[in-house]
């Protein structure tokens, strides 16, 4: 099994910044990719920024140039920098971790969410 913890979330002005973190732990065989959803209420969750561990990246078109995902693999954490927000970007942010653990095949995994609130 694989747990994700984030952190970071909270209440910024319009035009600011947040950082927000997630770390995977537990019995990891392999990291396939990382990434951050978001989801509105009575919306789909959808994709912002997906980070493949062969390097590749992925972003949400409102999100590009604003957003930035990256990687420490020795932590097995995955960050998302998030500048000039947006109240539109007001939600809750879920980490998602495809992972392969001791003995078994890729699986998805979820964080518990974390509220990123952009007021004024």
């Amino acid at each position: 099994q694989v747990q994700l913890v984030e952190s970071g979330g909270g209440l910024v002005q319009p035009g600011g910044s947040l950082r927000l973190s997630c770390a995977a732990s537990g019995s990891i065989f392999r990291i396939n990719s990382m990434g951050w959803y978001r989801q509105a209420p009575g919306k789909e969750r959808e994709l912002v920024a997906l980070s493949i561990s062969s390097g590749n990246t992925n972003y949400a078109d409102s999100v590009k140039g604003r957003f930035t995902i990256s990687r420490d693999y020795a932590k097995n954490t995955v960050y998302l920098q998030m500048n000039s927000l947006k109240p539109e970007d007001t939600t809750v942010y879920y980490c998602r971790c495809n992972a392969n653990s001791v003995g078994f095949g890729p699986r998805i995994y979820w964080g518990q969410g974390t509220q990123v609130t952009v007021s004024s």
